[in-house]
């Protein structure tokens, strides 16, 4: 597996902004072969911005490139500099790639 990560900082006082342009989105992952799931995490605030991370899950590292490269990836991404006002953001997105090497689930309770 692969997880792709984009950390954001928020601006303090931008965060419902950030958060109603994510659940309003078109993402399209659920079309590419290999997309397993996708989470966005909001972590700590900080003096001037709140941390969010996006987290999306891969079957593997093919997968998630095949995604970039993707016109599904283009038009999801289309309305990310949100064009529509001042920026949301401070600084740019921090993209974080891992490979998968270690997996531990909860085991079900024996009957």
């Amino acid at each position: 597996m692969f997880i792709a990560m984009n950390r954001f900082q928020v601006k303090k006082g931008s965060e419902q902004a950030f958060e109603t342009l994510w659940s309003s989105r078109e993402s399209y992952l659920s079309n590419m072969a290999g997309f397993v799931e996708f989470h966005l995490l909001k972590g700590p605030e900080a003096e001037d911005h709140t941390l969010y991370s996006s987290h999306t899950v891969w079957a593997d590292k093919a997968a998630f490139e095949a995604w970039t490269r993707s016109e599904e990836f283009r038009r999801a991404h289309a309305r990310a500099d949100n064009k529509t006002g001042e920026s949301l953001y401070l600084g740019h997105p921090k993209f974080e790639g891992f490979d998968v090497i270690l997996t531990e689930r909860k085991s079900s309770a024996a009957a």
